[in-house]
């Protein structure tokens, strides 16, 4: 019932900036908390931020905190992910979750929806 598309990825050079959005479609998106999560070829995804539903509480991986904001927008229908100073170890697929409720956590098997990724590469 939650559709998620994710734009903004490209390639960007070492210590450059890119944002990401994660546009949703559905019914009550604003009672939904966030994710972000990234996968680099032959790795295991990976957790990057998260953001509760009232966007008011976010949560982070320390090999991403300091750099990257997640936030969402005054209509709640778009997060999005700030990522600044980038790195080469940043190079990844990335993708948006969402799951119901208040809860915001850093595990891939708590969420529900996922949108398609979007390709974020960082030359050195």
């Amino acid at each position: 019932q939650v559709q998620l598309v994710e734009s903004g990825g490209g390639l960007v050079q070492a210590g450059g900036s890119l944002r990401l959005s994660c546009a949703a479609s559905g019914r009550t998106f604003s009672m939904y908390s966030v994710g972000w999560f990234r996968q680099a070829p032959g790795k295991e995804r990976e957790f990057v931020a998260a953001i509760s539903w009232r966007g008011g509480i976010t949560y982070y991986a320390d090999s991403v905190k300091g750099r990257f904001t997640i936030s969402r927008d005054n209509a709640k229908i778009t997060v999005y992910l700030q990522m600044n100073s980038l790195k080469p170890e940043d190079t990844a697929v990335y993708h948006c979750a969402a799951r119901t409720g208040m809860t915001i956590p850093s595990t891939a098997v708590s969420y529900d929806y996922w949108g398609q990724g979007a390709q974020v590469t960082v030359s050195s």
